[in-house]
């Protein structure tokens, strides 16, 4: 059964597996074309794009940018961007060195608790630039100071957590506006992590459209049918583009598998052509 997946993140961004290693997931899944989303981050694009010529499996060109909502955070996704657009690099490092202010503040609170961490380790860990909590959250299961990443956010990384640290974020229509220079289509990432009423969340929809999203993301790992049901109507009611994917991640979140998410997840083929049609105007 042949099927597509737009929301995959490699060892570049807090992704466990290189994109070599992702894309031949990919390939065992049926997964005919696929997004490679790391946060912050494109430099896993063109490995992915290697393996996947090899593969036979389309790679798109993609990123995930973090925004600030309220007190928390909204994801934005980027398709078929121009990933070598240099404002659009400059801009994804400036957010990149925005962890590294923050990433320190949090070591500094788990010692506090009595967590023999380094950040030395940590980015030893990462192995890449783009350092997140997800890494703080690897470095803490292996020394058994928790079970699994879920619990290291619960208890220590998420927001209102021990020790959660903010950090300096663009809006989402500057995150939007970012990905548009640079010639892709913005699409609202995993709704579901939005904590507002289906009215609440139309409205935001309507409001980002009209600062130029472009699609939101439908399908995905943890909807429920009602869910993904709601989203569906929303796009339908804004004329919004319908996108999924798994978001797949590897260690940190186990139970996510490429392609098929948590085992039942089909993204529609059938979606790829509106979002190429709408990359190319």
């Amino acid at each position: 059964m042949s099927r597509i997946d737009l929301h995959l993140h490699t060892t570049h961004s807090d992704g466990s597996l290189p994109p070599i290693d992702v894309l031949a997931l990919a390939g065992k899944a049926g997964v005919t074309a696929l997004a490679i989303t790391d946060h912050d981050i494109v430099d896993g694009i063109p490995e992915a794009m290697e393996a996947g010529a090899r593969l036979g499996i389309e790679v798109i060109p993609g990123v995930e940018i973090s925004s600030c909502y309220g007190d928390g955070e909204l994801h934005i996704l980027g398709y078929f961007l121009d990933w070598k657009d240099t404002e659009l690099t400059r801009r994804l490092a400036n957010l990149r060195n925005s962890r590294h202010d923050r990433n320190p503040r949090i070591i500094e609170k788990l010692n506090e608790l009595g967590l023999a961490v380094t950040y030395e380790e940590v980015r030893a860990l990462a192995g890449t630039e783009s350092v997140g909590r997800p890494h703080i959250a690897r470095v803490l299961m292996n020394k058994g100071y928790v079970t699994s990443a879920k619990e290291a956010f619960d208890r220590y990384l998420a927001e209102g957590a021990a020790a959660y640290v903010p950090r300096a974020l663009p809006t989402p229509a500057e995150a939007i506006a970012w990905i548009r220079a640079a010639h892709g289509v913005a699409v609202l990432a995993h709704p579901t992590w939005i904590k507002e009423s289906a009215e609440g969340l139309y409205r935001l929809c309507d409001k980002l459209k009209g600062e130029g999203l472009g699609g939101i993301e439908v399908y995905y790992s943890t909807h429920t049918a009602q869910q993904t049901s709601q989203y569906l109507n929303i796009a339908k009611r804004l004329a919004l583009l319908v996108t999924g994917g798994s978001d797949f991640h590897g260690v940190t979140k186990p139970d996510i598998e490429v392609g098929v998410g948590r085992g039942n997840l089909k993204v529609p083929e059938k979606l790829l052509d509106p979002l190429k049609k709408a990359a190319s105007v």
